[in-house]
């Protein structure tokens, strides 16, 4: 699977090996896990093998809701700090308005 990504303005960017996302995984059960890495789709099978987090090795994911670029890790991380303190429904709403929405990974 080949990722498009789309920026702010709305136009195609090709993802550099520099890029870090936040990203949301939704859970079969329902529930949401927020992550950061530099490869969605690598790091989803990870996830999905039971290797990616204690998380969701107990909750396996169904597919990755949304999706953010940042430049820095630390700027992702800083996200993903602020993200993790919202409830689910608040990650749902703050997903939709994410960037990155369409061709993401799931089983």
């Amino acid at each position: 699977m080949r990722l498009v990504l789309i920026n702010e303005e709305g136009l195609a960017v090709r993802k550099s090996s520099g890029t870090w996302f936040v990203y949301l995984l939704e859970c079969m059960n329902g529930m949401i896990y927020t992550g950061i890495t530099t490869n969605l789709e690598k790091r989803f099978q990870r996830h999905a093998s039971g290797r990616g987090a204690k998380f969701t090795k107990r909750n396996p994911p169904s597919h990755i809701i949304a999706a953010k670029p940042f430049r820095t890790r630390s700027d992702a991380s800083k996200a993903e700090w602020m993200v993790k303190r919202l409830t689910p429904a608040q990650k749902r709403a703050a997903a939709s308005q994410w960037p990155i929405t369409e061709n993401l990974p799931k089983l």
